[in-house]
């Protein structure tokens, strides 16, 4: 059963910065691309970034030269290095492999 878990969200002022991280068990992610979405309230969930199996990215607009994707396969684990975050970052971030499997989130709330 393939199972992902998010960690690392919380609370931040504007301009600081957090480490997202998706753990993956059932499936190895070496195999697999993988991308971090957000949901922000009244919102349809949005791309945030993603990562193919051979470690090419792509990023949102809104999301270019702030944050950044990276997977450690060894570790079956997704990281989003998020800096000079925004309020309007603020949102539940959730895991994606293969665009099928998706993490319960881990929410995100930026303060001004």
């Amino acid at each position: 059963q393939v199972r992902l878990v998010e960690s690392g969200g919380g609370l931040v002022q504007a301009g600081g910065s957090l480490r997202l991280s998706c753990v993956a068990s059932g499936i190895p992610l070496s195999i697999s691309p993988m991308g971090w979405y957000r949901q922000a309230p009244g919102k349809q969930r949005e791309l945030v970034a993603t990562i193919t199996s051979g470690s090419s990215t792509n990023y949102a607009d809104s999301t270019k030269g702030r944050f950044t994707i990276s997977r450690d396969n060894a570790k079956n684990t997704v990281y989003l290095q998020m800096n000079g975050l925004k309020p309007e970052d603020t949102a539940v971030y959730y895991c994606n492999l293969g665009l099928i499997y998706w993490g319960k989130g881990t929410p995100v709330t930026v303060s001004s």
